[in-house]
């Protein structure tokens, strides 16, 4: 149907994309070398090519990694290119939060860590370019992916301040006030570069106009506007715990929040308003950010979400759990989407990086003619009138 021109081709790209996910599983021929001594916190996938991993750990230690197979052996070890390690003179003193590449350039990368630092990492010399200091722990930064316009970092620390660090003029003096408690997770809209959505220990998550002196669009209210002011919940609280996962979907039309609730809830992210999918309890035991990941191009979309030792995927917008993915020994920190190829990235406490791929297609054996597959529904002017001789012979 689609080589006839009947069906479009970004569809099957799309029901292709969607078939790869909901097989994904544990790879069996895929390692990813055992680097970290302790927890692995964040891990990020640069969007260039998809092929350079970063990875952070508790014990303040930087990996990357080569995702790709240049031994072009089926069964192979992703290695490490380098690593931050103890003995480095610029690693991070304590767990790093957050890793992440800058969007259009893998020779730069960030770090944040709880030593109350970001740095700017140039990949090529590992040296840091440049650091920024603040008064508490960071528990997240976050660059935008499509701006074009600024160059600012949005950094969510131990004080109830968003501060907005410009990495052309290196300073730091821009912040967004409005939170009461730590801010745990930051996120840049990927469709307004402008726009920074920030969720905290207060149980709100408010989203930003980065231009605008005061700073707040709009503060998200889990009951749309509809309890009472005399109720005993207070107004306007995406959650009623500690906010501390945030993950626009791709075209940033909608944003999906997690918090200690044990809820996950997805905005609609012009209006702010509670779409009211419910995922069921989604247990978050996690004490700081927790970094979960969102499909790209398919249809439904998925969330990835930790949960325990395991993996929940659910579908974003029916709120279905689709399946646990299991294979860590202990909790699991953070997941990352690899789009190209439909592959899953994760990091838990017990020191490793799990590879899920999705599982290879089952050949058809040669013994079944195509007659006997389910027929695609053709258009009887594109079928095929004439039989090969093979047939009649």
């Amino acid at each position: 149907a689609r080589q006839a021109g009947l069906d479009d081709p970004v569809r099957l790209r799309r029901v292709e994309r969607t078939r790869r996910v909901l097989s994904l599983e544990l790879n069996k021929d895929r390692d990813v070398e055992r680097i970290h001594g302790s927890g692995i916190n964040t891990l990020d996938i640069e969007p260039v090519e998809g092929r350079y991993m970063l990875s952070g750990g508790s014990d303040g230690v930087i990996v990357l990694y080569d995702l790709e197979n240049l031994s072009r052996k089926p069964s192979y070890t992703c290695k490490a290119l380098f690593t931050v390690g103890r003995s480095h003179p610029d690693v991070h003193k304590f767990s790093v939060e957050t890793v992440q590449w800058y969007p259009h350039d893998t020779g730069i990368f960030t770090s944040s860590s709880f030593d109350k630092t970001l740095k700017i990492w140039d990949t090529n010399t590992l040296q840091p370019a440049d650091v920024f200091h603040f008064e508490g722990t960071v528990y997240s930064h976050h660059m935008s992916p499509v701006a074009t316009k600024h160059c600012l970092i949005a950094v969510g620390t131990k004080s109830p301040k968003v501060q907005l660090c410009d990495l052309k003029s290196g300073s730091s003096s821009h912040i967004l006030q409005g939170h009461r408690q730590e801010v745990l997770a930051v996120s840049w809209s990927p469709r307004h570069e402008y726009i920074l959505a920030t969720g905290s220990a207060d149980g709100r998550v408010k989203l930003w106009d980065v231009r605008r002196a005061s700073g707040c669009l709009s503060t998200l209210d889990q009951h749309n506007g509809e309890k009472s002011k005399a109720s005993s919940e207070a107004a306007n609280t995406a959650h009623n715990g500690r906010v501390n996962g945030l993950c626009y979907t791709n075209d940033g039309l909608h944003l999906l929040t997690i918090g200690t609730d044990d809820r996950m809830r997805l905005w609609n992210s012009s209006t702010g308003e509670n779409t009211l999918v419910n995922y069921g309890k989604v247990c978050n035991e996690s004490r700081k950010g927790l970094k979960f990941a969102i499909s790209c191009g398919c249809n439904p979309e998925f969330a990835f979400v930790p949960y325990g030792s395991t993996i929940a995927v659910y579908t974003v917008f029916t709120g279905e759990l689709i399946t646990m993915l299991r294979g860590h020994y202990s909790t699991v920190n953070c997941c990352v989407f690899q789009p190209h190829f439909q592959e899953l990235y994760s990091g838990s406490k017990d020191c490793n990086i799990l590879a899920w791929i999705p599982a290879p297609r089952e050949p058809v054996p040669d013994d079944i003619s195509e007659k006997s597959l389910p027929q695609q529904h053709l258009n009887p002017a594109y079928e095929d009138a004439w039989s090969s001789s093979d047939d009649e012979g």
